[in-house]
């Protein structure tokens, strides 16, 4: 089973990309953060705000280095004709990262976010660090969305662990103070919040 920390499973799939057929690797993606989540099926009702939020807001996820892979067990076709009706029909219209298709459900299930009897994905989200590891998921029943702003709350906070080797204390938001990880650190912390 697949936790936190570990390398994320690889995978090369058939995905839609700018309205065409293409093909993602998410080795292609070294270097760079990844938030990878997986929705149920196209044409239901809160995958499309889910999709198009995240859509909405790729230029912030580029500003801090960071790519966005969609991800559900739709055939690529489907995929592309749910971005080719508007929105205000039910679909998507432009999407500004790609949608990977999981037809077969490998993707799926080596995230560990299948739902074997159903054959679709829980709503799983995974942070992807440069090196490759998930750093952080998520994983929420099919009932309720993410939300882009924790997603991005979370991109910056470990980023700014990974760049300044301080730690991130609860509800960090960007320009907050940071904790040095040691006692005296905490007690530093502690201090000036307490």
């Amino acid at each position: 089973m697949l936790q936190v920390s570990q390398k994320a499973p690889e995978f090369t799939a058939d995905a839609v990309i700018n309205g065409d057929f293409a093909t993602v690797n998410l080795n292609d993606y070294q270097g760079k953060w990844v938030v990878l989540f997986f929705y149920p099926l196209d044409f239901t009702f809160v995958c499309p705000t889910e999709i198009t939020a995240f859509s909405d807001n790729y230029a912030k996820f580029q500003a801090l280095n960071t790519e966005i892979i969609g991800v559900s067990v739709d055939s690529k076709f489907s995929h592309l004709a749910w971005i080719n009706t508007p929105r205000n029909q039910g679909g998507l219209g432009e999407i500004n990262y790609p949608l990977v298709s999981d037809l077969n459900k490998q993707i799926s299930a080596d995230y560990n976010v299948l739902i074997e009897g159903a054959g679709v994905a829980l709503r799983g989200l995974f942070l992807i660090d440069p090196e490759g590891t998930v750093v952080h998921q998520t994983v929420n029943a099919l009932n309720v969305g993410r939300s882009v702003n924790e997603t991005l709350r979370v991109v910056k906070a470990f980023q700014m662990s990974a760049e300044t080797g301080d730690v991130c204390p609860a509800n960090w938001d960007e320009g907050a103070d940071l904790m040095h990880g040691d006692v005296q650190g905490s007690q530093e912390w502690f201090q000036k919040h307490g």
